[in-house]
């Protein structure tokens, strides 16, 4: 089975934490803390092991030190802040396009007054749904726009890993008495965006949630069957702003999913070979064990 696993640098609220977990003498910003560690000689497995984090997060944080400490020795703006930018404005306004249209719509015919009476509450519904899922996608924008300034705010606690399953949609299985350290809106966001990416077309014949627990991390995962998804949709999936379901625009994808999980201590993921997709996030155990 190929893997693509991913995980992004984007983090929580006042520096006293790293992605929402405590970090021992932070001062600024625990994420800071963690790449001087590496950089004075601590390993990155051995830095992360500390902090409750993915080693792949503790890389990626020192990555980003080092290259934007080398772009500013050598003056060197980064070209892709002005493109990301870009397509983030694309990807708003594309977002909001259709249920603007659709609450504008039916504003006009409930205007009208021309509505026959047995349809005016269908229509009132109608207009709400537009109008909440309007409120969802300026949501998502709020949640980039924090994570990406390094101000999203994470409290987190142990929840059931029951309490992250989208409401009314699945049955998991596996380790449902497991328990998981996160802030449950946030996690239960990440899932429900897994499961709902796991539907994209060529539609799956089958999907699943399974639920595992390894002792220092819970995996909740999406398992898909059916026809594989094309590599390059699977790649911009977690792309800021690269795609969207009916290939008019861009969307946020997944990328807000990473950066939230992130923010969690954890990571998404996903590994697909010729039968099915797994689309997976993994979040700390509230009392971590030895791994099994």
């Amino acid at each position: 089975m190929t893997a693509a696993r991913t995980a992004s640098p984007l983090a929580t609220d006042d520096g006293a934490t790293v992605d929402g977990a405590p970090v021992e003498g932070a001062d600024a910003d625990g994420r800071l803390d963690c790449v001087l560690q590496v950089l004075g000689g601590a390993s990155v497995a051995g830095v992360a092991r500390g902090a409750g984090l993915e080693p792949a997060v503790v890389h990626r944080w020192v990555r980003l030190f080092t290259d934007a400490g080398a772009a500013g020795l050598a003056n060197r703006p980064d070209p892709t802040l002005a493109q990301q930018r870009d397509r983030f404005l694309a990807a708003f306004a594309h977002e909001i396009r259709t249920p603007l249209a659709v609450a504008q719509g039916w504003t006009d015919i409930l205007a009208d007054g021309d509505l026959p009476e047995d349809m005016t509450a269908s229509t009132v519904g109608k207009l709400g749904a537009a109008l909440a899922l309007l409120a969802e996608r300026t949501q998502e924008v709020e949640y980039l726009a924090a994570a990406s300034l390094g101000r999203l705010r994470v409290t987190r606690r142990a929840v059931s890993a029951l309490a992250l399953v989208p409401d009314g949609e699945v049955a998991p299985s596996g380790d449902l008495d497991a328990r998981v350290d996160t802030d449950p809106g946030l996690a239960a966001r990440v899932v429900r965006d897994l499961w709902t990416a796991a539907a994209m077309t060529p539609r799956p014949t089958r999907r699943e949630l399974q639920v595992r627990d390894t002792g220092m991390w819970v995996e909740l995962r999406v398992v898909r069957t059916g026809e594989p998804i094309p590599a390059r949709t699977l790649h911009a999936l977690f792309e800021p702003f690269d795609r969207n379901d009916d290939a008019t625009g861009v969307s946020t994808g997944l990328y807000l999913a990473r950066a939230l999980s992130v923010a969690l201590g954890g990571t998404v993921g996903l590994e697909q070979d010729s039968e099915r997709a797994v689309f997976w996030v993994r979040l700390p155990s509230p009392e971590p064990r030895t791994l099994r």
